[in-house]
This record gives structure tokens, C-alpha cells and sequence, in this order.
């Protein structure tokens, strides 16, 4: 059996839709035929860590965009739709000032995922489709405002969401255009210190054999690596990125101001400001745990949240 279903995730950053045909009724065993994947940065969370206060030009921007996908979901006629909003949402006093009018943008209201939600349906996405690649798996979901770890073969095993990410480890860091060394350095330690927590937390994080890593940091890590002119799915999805390339392009942007750095193929111009905070995450996610490579993932959330729907995570 066949069903057309629709996802929106509303992060700090971007916002992003999914909309497929789902063939099967195993939420981690289905088929999915991708009709339309696309994301938008609208930077719902700006401003956020330090005001605890979404903005009314975010949100109008946000909106937008949510009317849009709309637009979409109806044209495709999509019968379900699921939506979810996370790190800047959870961390807004006056996240109700958004709800409604995304409702009503949308036409369903957005769920307000915990961390360890998120972890969890991002492991669903993500691990459904891995074939060879040997097990256990650590999840690496670096957002906005937070990154989520899961940890697990067949299904979640353990899970942990820790307040680090690319738009806040750059508001409270990096304050510079290049980021000074001092700052790089505190923005690494207080990344290391986070991580810490989570092998504290997170019991068998250092037998997991496969990093899979999700997000836009990632996905533009490696197109940066590659040297993408433009986007191309086939050539992020499942690239496997070492170490010692992710350490290479950190280097490179981190030590490059603004006007300079955007012109690295592969870069998209609304992450220049954000892509050396989501780095340092990345790269001290790599050092922190020993991995010598992790393996791209474009498969995340919003497959998790279509996946849901066949049967609730």
C-alpha cells in the first residue's frame, strides 16, 4: 500500500520539507520516492540564546516560508502531514506568538519536539536506509541550537541532546570576522566540555563503529570538501568524510573573514556567518570519540517524521 506523506521541520536555522510516497508498512522497512526535499534558512532562532525571545522579523520570515510549503503539499496532495519545531521553539518564552500563526500558515500545528524526540526520529531516518555499514551506529544531528546524539543498532539504544550548535556556539563565541584565536578556543572548550557529558551519558559511545553525521554542517562540510559548484545529493549522500578533511575545511573557513569565505564552492551564502561554529562541533565530535570518518547522511529528521506517520516512533 501506497501513501503520499509530508513533513516539515521547522529548525534555529532553516526550515525544511519533505513530501514522498511511502510504499510499505514497516515505519524503518518502507520504500520512499522522494517527490520534493527542499530547505529554506529563515534563522527562526536569532537572537534566542540571548534574549530567550523568537523576533518578529524571524517569525514573519518563517511564516513565509511555511505558506509556501503549504502551496507545495497541496499540489502534490499529500493525505498526511506532520510538523515539528525544535531548539529556538523550546527556548522561546514567546514561542506561542509563532505557534499560531504557523498553524494557520500551514494548516497544521507544529509539534514541539524534546532533544531526545528529535534524536530519536532522526535515528529512524537515518539508519533505515544503511546497508554494510556495520553496527552500533552514534547518530549526529547538529542543529542550530542543539545537537542530538543516538546511539543503536536496530533501534535507539540511548540517547542524548546536549545545548550546542551552529548558530549558538557562534552568538555566544564568535564575535570576530575571522573569529579571533581566543574565541575559537573557548568555543572548542566549551564543545569539548558538552561532549564529555555526553559519554558520560550515553554508555557505549566509544564502541559505535559508524558516525553518521546529519544536518546542514555536515552536508556542507562535504560539499565544501568536494568543491560542489552547486548542490548535488547524489555526491553528499553517504560520502564518506575523514577526519582529516573535516579538520582541513575547518581550518580553512576558520581562519578566512566573511567576504572571503563565501566563495568556497559548496558554501551557501546564508551559512557563511554560522558554518565555523557547526564546524567546530563537528570536528570536536570527531576528535572527542576517535572517529577517523563519518559518513554523510541527507536521509534525517524529516524521513523520521514520514516514517512516523506509517506508525508513531
Amino acid at each position: 500500500m501506497t501513501s503520499r506523506l509530508a513533513a516539515v521541520d521547522i529548525g534555529t536555522n532553516s526550515v525544511r520539507l519533505l513530501v514522498a510516497d511511502v510504499d510499505g508498512s514497516d515505519p524503518s522497512g518502507a520504500q520512499l520516492d522522494i517527490l520534493d526535499r527542499r530547505m529554506t534558512i529563515t534563522r527562526l532562532g536569532q537572537g534566542v540564546d540571548a534574549s530567550r525571545r523568537l523576533r518578529a522579523d524571524a517569525i514573519r520570515r518563517t511564516v513565509a516560508v511555511l505558506r509556501e510549503y503549504r502551496d507545495a503539499i497541496d499540489a502534490l496532495g499529500a493525505t498526511q502531514v506532520r510538523a515539528t519545531a525544535t531548539s529556538a521553539a523550546r527556548d522561546a518564552t514567546n514561542r506561542d506568538d509563532f505557534f499560531a500563526p504557523a498553524k494557520e500558515a500551514l494548516g497544521v500545528e507544529p509539534e514541539l519536539l524534546s532533544g531526545e524526540e528529535e534524536a530519536r526520529l532522526s535515528f529512524l531516518g537515518a539508519t533505515a536506509e544503511l546497508t554494510g555499514e556495520p553496527g552500533p551506529y552514534l547518530v549526529v544531528d547538529i542543529g542550530g541550537g542543539s545537537t542530538e546524539f543516538v546511539l543503536g543498532t536496530a533501534e535507539p539504544e540511548g540517547l542524548v541532546s546536549i545545548d550546542v550548535g551552529c548558530v549558538r556556539v557562534t552568538e555566544q563565541f564568535l564575535a570576530s570576522d575571522p573569529p579571533t584565536p581566543e574565541e575559537l578556543s573557548a568555543a572548542v572548550s566549551v564543545v569539548r566540555d558538552h561532549l564529555a557529558d555526553v559519554a558520560r551519558e550515553l554508555p557505549g559511545v566509544e564502541e559505535a563503529r559508524t558516525l553518521v553525521g546529519l544536518a546542514g554542517t555536515v552536508t556542507t562540510v562535504a560539499a565544501v570538501e568536494q568543491g560542489l559548484p552547486e548542490y548535488d545529493r547524489d555526491r553528499i549522500h553517504h560520502f564518506r568524510l575523514s577526519r582529516a578533511a573535516a579538520e582541513d575545511v575547518f581550518r580553512t573557513l576558520a581562519l578566512e573573514p566573511s567576504d572571503v569565505r563565501r566563495h568556497n564552492p559548496g558554501l551557501e551564502a546564508a551559512r557563511v556567518d554560522v558554518i565555523v561554529g557547526g564546524t567546530i562541533v563537528l570536528v570536536s565530535i570527531l576528535r572527542a570519540f576517535g572517529f577517523d570518518e563519518v559518513l554523510v547522511s541527507e536521509a534525517d529528521i524529516l524521513d523520521g517524521l514520514v516514517r512516523s506517520q506509517i506508525s508513531p516512533v
